[in-house]
């Protein structure tokens, strides 16, 4: 039971993840190639931007948590802050060091950052509080 709940979870965090990539690279598809952003700045604003809709879905839609808004925002912005650091430095290596092509390092960028966003959130930012 504890295992197929885990595997709803993920789905349902698959999914809001889809919606927030959606408005993540709509963002940095719209910020690089009309507003003259460079790669790096562009991910990172656009990061921001699904980040926002990932906090309000999944904390409708995926966990379960009796924390309040306050508690579970400032742990949300935390794990975001991580990830947000991350995205920059992958991109950076990927794009800057590597030669990559921006798309595909955005995909590459993406899959990583999503693993850790599961984790600390499920662990950290909706668990539940302790009584």
């Amino acid at each position: 039971m504890a295992l197929m709940r885990l595997l709803i979870q993920f789905v349902t965090f698959f999914g809001v993840g889809v919606a927030a990539t959606v408005a993540d690279w709509g963002s940095f598809f719209l910020l690089t190639h009309f507003a003259g952003i460079s790669g790096v700045a562009g991910a990172l604003i656009s990061y921001c931007l699904g980040g926002i809709l990932s906090y309000l879905l999944n904390r409708r839609h995926t966990f379960e948590t009796d924390r309040s808004h306050v508690q579970a925002g400032w742990r949300f912005a935390s794990v975001m802050a991580v990830g947000f650091t991350l995205t920059g430095l992958f991109m950076y290596v990927f794009v800057d060091r590597f030669g990559f092509a921006q798309m595909l390092s955005r995909v590459m960028t993406t899959g990583i950052v999503f693993f850790w966003n599961f984790v600390a959130h499920k662990t950290w930012t909706f668990a539940e509080t302790r009584s």
